[in-house]
This record gives C-alpha cells, sequence and structure tokens, in this order.
C-alpha cells in the first residue's frame, strides 16, 4: 500500500456504507482529495456532498476522476461491491491496487492505542458509549462509529487534543475485524450470523477468537460473561462484564426512575454507586457497562464515567425516538437478527410495560433469512401485532423459495400481516396506540416519516 504520506487522494467504492463514510471523512479532514460511488443516494451521502465530498451514483469509468494516479492514490472498496462492478475492473485493469475498508482502518488504527469494540450486536452502541465517555474525558479520543453518534452527529470523531487512544467498531463480516491489533477489546456477543461467509457457527466463533488473539502483549480482552471463552494462560488479560450476574465488571441495583436507568456500577477495584443512564432500555444498560469498563481501563476517572453516561444520547437508528404522544411512541432500531429482535423488544417490554407492542420488521439479506426464519419467528411473536415487509436484498441475488413468508408461516401469533413497502403509510392508519417498533438494516429508516405523518393523523393529534 502507499505510504500515507504520499496519498493525494482517495476514492472510494461504496463511499455511503457506514464504515467507508468514516473513513472518507477521515482522510478529507487530513486535507486530500476523496470522491467516491455508491449504488444508492442516502441523507448519508447527501452529508458527504454538504462536506465537500464529490459522490456519484451510476457505475461508469467515465465518472472516475480523470487525475487518478497510481503513485499517489489509493483506491478502497467495501466487499459489498460486486466482482462485475465495471469501475472496479477498469481501476484493477489500470493497475491501481484495491484496497479493503478493513484493511486501510487497520493501518490507521495500529499506529494507535486502540480499544476495539467487536460483536455480533451491540458493537455500535459500545463503541459509540465509550468514545463519548473518552471524549468527554481528559484522555480524549478519535473514533470511527459504526453509527451516528446524536452526541456528536457524525460517525467520525476527530481528535484535538493529541490524546494516544482511537476507538473503533470492529467487523465481523468478511473477517474485516481481523486487520486490527488493539490494546483493549471486548467482544459483546458471538452468535451464528453472516452464515454465507463462515459456513458455521463454529467458524463464527473460532474468528473471534483469532480477533482476541490478535490484542497486544499486555492488553486486555472484555467479554460478555458466558460466552464460550476458556481461561487457558494468554497473552493478554481476560475480564467478564454482565448485568444479570456478578462479573468482573457489573450492573447491580438497576432501577428504573423517572424514565431513566440508575445503577450501581462494580468494577474490580471498587464501585460506582447511583450511575445514571438517561437513556431506554435495560440493554443499553449492559453496552454501558462494557463501554465504561472499556473507558476505566484506558484511564478515565469515575467522575467522567458518570458524567457522560448521564449525558449521552445515544445512535440514530438504536432506540431512536421519532414520536412520542399521548397515543404513540414511534421507535426506529437497527435490529436485524433474531436475538437483536428479541433484546429490542424485551427492552421495550420493560421500558413501556402494560403498552400495546407493534413490530414492523424488513427482513435483511436472503441469506440470513434462509438460516434463521424460524429463529426470527419466535423473536417476532414476542410482539402484540406483527408486520412483515419484503426482504431487503442489499448485496444479494434472490434465492429461489426464500421471501418473508418463510418467516411469515412460522409465526404463532395470528395478529400477523404481510405488507409491501408502498402500502405501509396506509397500514399503519389501523395501527392501535401503543408503541410501534419499526426494526431493520435495510431501508425500512426511510419509511419511519411516512409512518410518523400517519400517526399524528390519529384523532387529530
Amino acid at each position: 500500500m502507499l505510504k500515507f504520506t504520499d496519498i493525494k487522494q482517495v476514492y472510494f467504492l461504496g463511499i455511503g456504507g457506514i464504515g467507508m463514510s468514516a473513513l472518507a471523512r477521515y482522510f478529507a479532514s487530513q486535507g486530500i482529495a476523496v470522491s467516491g460511488y455508491d449504488r444508492t443516494a442516502t441523507e448519508l451521502t447527501a452529508a458527504l456532498e454538504k462536506e465537500g465530498i464529490a459522490v456519484h451514483y451510476t457505475d461508469d469509468p467515465a465518472l472516475l476522476p480523470a487525475n487518478l494516479n497510481v503513485n499517489d492514490s489509493l483506491i478502497v472498496y467495501t466487499p459489498a461491491v460486486p466482482s462485475t462492478h465495471q469501475e472496479l475492473n477498469v481501476l484493477v485493469n489500470r493497475g491501481f491496487e484495491i484496497h479493503k475498508r478493513a484493511e486501510v482502518l487497520g493501518i490507521i488504527c495500529n499506529a494507535k492505542r486502540t480499544i476495539a469494540v467487536a460483536g455480533t450486536h451491540g458493537k455500535t452502541s459500545v463503541s459509540t458509549i465509550a468514545a463519548h465517555i473518552l471524549k468527554s474525558s481528559a484522555k480524549g479520543c478519535a473514533a470511527f462509529l459504526g453509527g451516528i453518534s446524536k452526541n456528536y452527529q457524525t460517525n467520525l470523531l476527530l481528535d484535538d487534543t493529541g490524546s494516544e487512544w482511537i476507538v473503533a467498531e470492529a467487523d465481523e463480516f468478511d473477517r474485516s475485524f481481523l486487520h486490527l491489533k488493539p490494546e483493549l477489546a471486548v467482544i459483546t456477543s458471538m452468535d451464528a450470523d453472516h452464515l454465507d461467509i463462515y459456513g458455521s457457527h463454529e467458524k463464527v466463533i473460532e474468528s473471534f477468537r483469532l480477533f482476541a488473539w490478535n490484542i497486544r502483549k499486555g492488553g486486555s480482552l472484555l467479554y460478555k460473561k458466558g460466552l464460550p471463552f476458556g481461561t487457558e494462560a494468554v497473552h493478554y488479560k481476560m475480564l467478564s462484564y454482565s448485568i444479570t450476574e456478578d462479573a468482573d465488571y457489573c450492573a447491580q441495583n438497576i432501577e428504573l426512575k423517572d424514565g431513566y436507568y440508575q445503577f450501581d456500577l462494580k468494577t474490580p477495584d471498587f464501585t460506582i454507586e447511583k450511575v445514571v443512564l438517561n437513556y431506554p432500555g435495560l440493554v443499553y444498560v449492559e453496552n454501558s457497562v462494557a463501554a465504561a469498563a472499556l473507558a476505566l481501563m484506558a484511564g478515565v476517572t469515575p467522575e467522567d464515567i458518570r458524567r457522560a453516561l448521564a449525558s449521552y444520547a445515544g445512535v440514530k437508528r438504536r432506540f431512536d425516538i421519532h414520536l412520542k404522544n399521548e397515543h404513540f411512541v414511534l421507535i426506529d432500531d437497527y435490529a436485524h437478527h433474531p436475538a437483536e429482535l428479541k433484546a429490542t423488544i424485551q427492552s421495550v417490554r420493560d421500558f413501556y410495560r402494560g403498552r400495546t407492542l407493534t413490530g414492523v420488521f424488513q427482513p435483511h439479506l436472503y441469506s440470513r433469512t434462509n438460516d434463521f426464519y424460524k429463529d426470527f419467528a419466535q423473536s417476532l411473536d414476542l410482539l402484540d401485532e406483527i408486520v412483515l415487509l419484503d426482504i431487503y436484498p442489499a448485496r444479494e441475488l434472490p434465492m429461489e423459495g426464500v421471501t418473508s413468508e418463510l418467516i411469515f408461516n412460522e409465526i404463532k401469533n395470528t395478529n400477523k400481516r404481510l405488507c409491501v413497502k408502498s402500502d405501509l403509510k396506509s397500514l399503519a392508519a389501523t395501527f392501535n396506540p401503543g408503541i410501534i417498533i419499526m426494526m431493520g438494516a435495510g431501508d425500512i429508516d426511510t419509511l419511519v416519516e411516512p409512518v410518523k405523518e400517519q400517526l399524528l393523523k390519529y384523532e387529530g393529534c
């Protein structure tokens, strides 16, 4: 790869991805010319364009920057870009080295003291909370996040204090996280996922163990208690966290008070009493325990923890409340794996006890639907009312016989409906008052505002 000091231009294939856009913003912040392609215009690509980054949406080699040069131009791509992509193939034929996003991120992070956050779910929230704690403290940090922080309105935090720390979300897709060599790391979960890549749950677990093995000598691994990690001697320290049982770091005396959670944070050396998390959902108490543990290991103070958790504002599309009135609460959430759906639904149940719970779910990927349709049905059965949208294909072509009906037919709750996206707004007029959760990793977020508009018409509210 080019030396970073030699790079004058960076071109991104798939610039609109959450991880790719953070890298694009990073290089732009360094005064380097940045541009890219993405398949679809989104709110995020619009933000990049507003920041001065040129983006186009047609796969056309004629639209490649005219001054791309193999000697000073870095080409970054996401594995979601197909091998048939015209621009990709033209760049390869011109002799450009094509680098994965994870490889470039690894080079940036491995030059610093890195806190890497991994897990099949929970990593975006944990990394964002951890970054907020460090950013609010004297330690400071830079951060590459997998979501848009509401505290900072971006997925890239730049450091202006000379901090030695970087917080990075460590993505298990395509084994990307194996490019990172962190000093501190957390693993929140190791559920079966991305089986189109891994083939089996055992291979997923093996990859997470390889990620842990990349921790620097003398570093630390924090893991959710109950995950299958042995206690054999290794070159890093192993510590556990939990909110349901005793662990090295755990939440005790959890109370729900006036719309926020209060708990005592027990650590190996002391307890921080009456910590306030002004954010709904027990799953976020668990995430905050993991984030606080990482921050404490990085040297922040208990008072830093207390102050930052009280001011944490969340991540867009993670328990993101768009409407709250006497009739409805409308929540948008990125949950797209059966375990994530279960955790999100249970958190809503805890927070809004006794309210009718309607869920709108858009399955993400044909392969994930085929692998887990029975598990999806079990999670969705925790709802009172269920609306199931068509599968969002993302990078995949259709699979014969795989549709949302696979999930639908397994759902035991008879209060269920299949719906195409174009009909969802009108269907929302029939929703019973209560809590509406819209869940999925596709483009379901584009339907939130239309649903909100419909709900606001309820009895003239």
